[in-house]
């Protein structure tokens, strides 16, 4: 075993092998550069070591031969030799990474480093050790240090401290790996997949054209003709799922990496390095805003192609080459069928129903799926019903709409809203507007067709109180879904660019969601543009565009209300596909709104009742607000409301308003008393 080409036969063709010869090659570098046994007797322990595998006292060209030698008759992935080639690093750079990670493995080394060095408490060795090391053979530490530590493999623990006193170490992350100590979470902003937790491209649900092109990339990602992949498409929507599975298809497992905020330039570099040393492609998601671009920092010594996951808006630059981009769009009714399937959650039945009614994306259909199987097991069934899923689409991950936009309670039909029957049968055309959405397309023209998408954008106007909202809460309860309402206090922003941000992300949730969107009497952000006077009038105007082109591009349910219609900038009603105009009931209709808003066996004079409709020009929330008055009052006199309770609150909405009452009926005193 005196010759290199004969050394290590008996050693086992494994990575962790791999790791444990270049471990013994630095430590014989330290027993070289060390006398003192006796000062540190485990050193005794591992010269014998050395003796036993024949390399005892060998210089280190026989070890870069013997490695070699050893490496040639190992196939397949070994992180070290993954790493060197990555890195461009030579056998020298890699001995010094190890003799620095040497405390990592034994900590006695810390204290023959403090001891060498003559500097209490620093147990990792300095620049001036490795270099007086190196240096005595004629090498060179410096030059061995740097590409070390551009890769992120080195990093100074006092760099408040003269340079030559700079201690080294080896981040914890990347030394694991080096020992083939793989983990799911290596960091909190890291994930890792392994190929065989991945699918495979033949798996995927995708659309046939998109699918085409999955299936010709392996090739030319191997070649490194396409070095960096854009996926766009919503969250949850299969983004990683597809990088994965080209991942896969290379060979590869999958490395998420969401970069901490505020990023620097280590956080990437380890991401990149630790991609090479598991084998892995690096996944980074950013989410950059409209008009914004994400710089993409140079990951590391990386020797994958990168993949960059983001949404549909917005872009990315930086170390951005040879890119092609994929876009992810939310699956239509027969790939969600095909997802629903997937899941094994429903009954085939269900299926037609589930995929046409929720349209969601392939990553919450599954987490549905999984809460719909908790919600039926409660209920002691084995069998999941579309309520069960109705249910565990509803507690989807809502935090960060509930953050800008309040959940409002939906029920009830058409019947519980008195309009005009023009107003109720627009009301009816949206319901069925919103239905078909997703089938539309088809049943136009090519041309037309291409120019939709699934989104309905409605204007509700008319003045407060003609039921506006309550209109939206039934069209929501009618289509079975959520309704939200938008508050604009959260969203508009003082500071240039966050009511953008904000608007932008409340667009992509109820996207991702299929929730309905309310904007709630949102005048400020409906106004007509002005002439640019001032700095204040060109960024409001800047706003008013964004929302223009969102609104347009919004692939969900919106609804706007206002309550000045004539203020509304011309651009804005363009891009309607329905506008209901709600006006003041008329007599008749509000007799209706009476009889919706009284309670069941009231004892209220139906002759004054009448007169109350016909001479009281109550809009439908002043009627909401004399009823709940008048019901307060009957609470008090024992439960039963009747016509002096209906008359003392109606004498005090007039109040209110600071108007005069029409009725000629004066009812008893309790106006005086209850007013």
């Amino acid at each position: 075993m005196n010759q290199p080409e004969a050394a290590f036969e008996a050693v086992p063709p494994t990575a962790a092998s791999h790791f444990r010869l270049h471990w013994f090659a630095a430590v014989s570098r330290v027993l070289a550069r060390t006398s003192d046994f006796d000062g540190f007797p485990f050193l005794a322990g591992y010269h014998d070591e050395l003796a036993t595998l024949g390399a005892a006292g060998r210089d280190d060209a026989w070890w870069q031969a013997a490695l070699s030698t050893w490496e040639r008759r190992v196939p397949g992935h070994l992180p070290t030799r993954a790493l060197r080639e990555a890195a461009g690093l030579d056998h020298r750079a890699l001995t010094l990474l190890f003799c620095v990670g040497l405390t990592e493995e034994d900590a006695r080394f810390g204290l023959l480093f403090e001891h060498l060095q003559a500097a209490p408490g620093v147990h990792r060795p300095t620049l001036g050790l490795l270099h007086a090391w190196w240096n005595a053979d004629g090498g060179e530490a410096r030059a061995a240090l740097e590409p070390l530590r551009e890769a992120g493999l080195l990093r100074v623990t006092n760099p408040d401290a003269p340079r030559i006193e700079w201690a080294f170490e080896v981040p914890g992350t990347l030394w694991d790996a080096l020992r083939g100590d793989v983990r799911p979470r290596p960091l909190p902003w890291l994930r890792h997949r392994p190929a065989s937790e991945l699918l495979e491209p033949s798996q995927l649900i995708l659309p046939d054209a998109l699918r085409d092109t999955v299936e010709r990339l392996p090739p030319l990602l191997t070649r490194r003709e396409v070095r960096t992949l854009l996926v766009r498409g919503p969250r949850h929507g299969g983004r990683r799922t597809l990088v994965g599975a080209l991942a896969r298809s290379l060979g590869r497992g999958l490395l998420e990496v969401e970069l901490p905020s505020p990023r620097n330039d280590e956080h990437a570099r380890l991401a990149g390095t630790l991609a090479t040393l598991l084998h892995a492609v690096p996944a980074v998601v950013v989410d950059p805003a409209p008009g914004e671009v994400s710089e993409l920092p140079r990951l590391g010594a990386c020797d994958a192609p990168v993949a960059v996951v983001l949404g549909r808006f917005g872009g990315v630059g930086g170390t951005v080459e040879r890119a092609i981009t994929l876009t992810l769009e939310t699956p239509d009714p027969t790939a969600r069928r095909a997802h629903w399937l997937r899941a094994g959650a429903v009954e085939e039945a269900e299926l037609d129903t589930l995929s046409t009614r929720f349209r969601l994306s392939s990553g919450h259909i599954h987490a549905a799926a999984e809460l719909a199987r908790s919600q039926a097991a409660l209920a002691g069934r084995s069998a999941i019903t579309a309520g069960d899923v109705r249910r565990a689409v509803g507690g989807l991950d809502r935090q960060a709409l509930d953050a800008l936009a309040t959940r409002l309670e939906t029920g009830g039909d058409w019947s519980e809203l008195a309009v005009a029957a023009d107003v109720q049968r627009e009301l009816i055309h949206l319901e069925r507007r919103c239905s078909q959405r997703e089938r539309l397309q088809g049943a136009v023209g090519p041309s037309l067709g291409r120019q939709l998408h699934s989104g309905v954008r409605a204007l509700f106007r008319g003045p407060s109180g003609t039921g506006k909202t309550l209109a939206a809460r039934l069209l929501a309860a009618k289509l079975g879904m959520e309704l939200y309402k938008v508050d604009l206090s959260s969203v508009v922003n003082k500071y240039i660019g966050e009511t953008e941000k904000n608007l932008n992300r409340i667009f992509s949730l109820a996207e991702e969601l299929d929730v309905v969107l309310l904007f709630d009497e949102g005048d400020a952000l409906l106004a007509r543009r002005t002439a640019v006077q001032t700095a204040n009038d060109r960024y409001a105007n800047l706003e008013t565009n964004y929302l223009l082109q969102r609104i347009e591009s919004f692939e969900g349910i919106m609804l706007l209300t206002t309550n000045t219609g004539d203020q509304i900038d011309t651009a804005f009603a363009r891009r309607m596909d329905v506008t209901v105009d709600f006006r003041a009931p008329d007599a008749a209709e509000r007799w209706g709104i009476w009889q919706l808003h009284l309670p069941v066996g009231h004892a209220v004079d139906p002759q004054f009742l009448h007169e109350v409709a016909a001479r009281c020009g109550f809009s439908g929330g002043q009627i909401r607000n004399v009823v709940l008055h008048a019901a307060s009052l009957a609470l008090d006199d024992g439960g039963t409301m009747d016509t002096e309770h209906l008359d003392a609150a109606i004498q005090r909405e007039y109040r209110k308003s600071g108007g005069i009452c029409p009725l000629k009926r004066n009812v008893g005193t309790i106006r005086s008393v209850r007013g």
